[in-house]
């Protein structure tokens, strides 16, 4: 990585972000992303986006899926945030999921849970953007959501939580 890149990511880590996990059923099993990116991006059409690396193994599985869940990790899930930021070979051993009869996963206790389908695509840079139409979607009254910041996930006071985090 070049001294911009290690910059850029330093400096990156300066704003801090929630935490989701991007995932759907595959040939009956769960397969998901951790991102850091998500945005809502409109309230009608309701659509929110994540970013997505080019180098990601599990994006083309799941670009193909009718429907895909986004769940915003509560701030007690950083173990999950770390999980399915791995590249362990089964990301959701150890984490407790559900899916939805269109194939959405969802990580149980998470802070809020959407119901996608992808809106569009667009590539940009090494990464890209995916915007996401919202067709169901709900959230946990005062379950305060898992931030990203400093490459570390912590809670709304800024405090950090468990191990430092590989970046989603």
């Amino acid at each position: 990585m070049t001294a911009v890149g290690v910059d850029l990511r330093r400096v990156y880590g300066a704003y801090p972000t929630g935490v989701t996990v991007v995932a759907g059923l595959v040939g009956g099993n769960p397969a998901g992303l951790a991102a850091s990116s998500f945005v809502p991006v409109s309230l009608d059409p309701p659509l929110v986006s994540v970013c997505v690396a080019h180098t990601s193994t599990t994006w083309p599985l799941l670009r193909a899926l009718p429907r895909i869940g986004i769940s915003v990790l509560a701030a007690h899930q950083g173990h999950v945030g770390r999980r399915l930021g791995s590249r362990e070979a089964d990301r959701f051993a150890g984490v407790d999921w559900r899916s939805t009869p269109d194939g959405c996963v969802h990580i149980e206790d998470a802070a809020a849970w959407y119901d996608c389908s992808i809106e569009r695509q667009f590539r940009s840079g090494d990464h890209d953007i995916v915007v996401f139409r919202v067709h169901a979607l709900d959230a946990q009254a005062g379950v305060p959501p898992l931030i990203y910041h400093g490459g570390t996930f912590r809670d709304l006071a800024g405090g950090p939580i468990g191990e430092r985090a590989s970046a989603p």
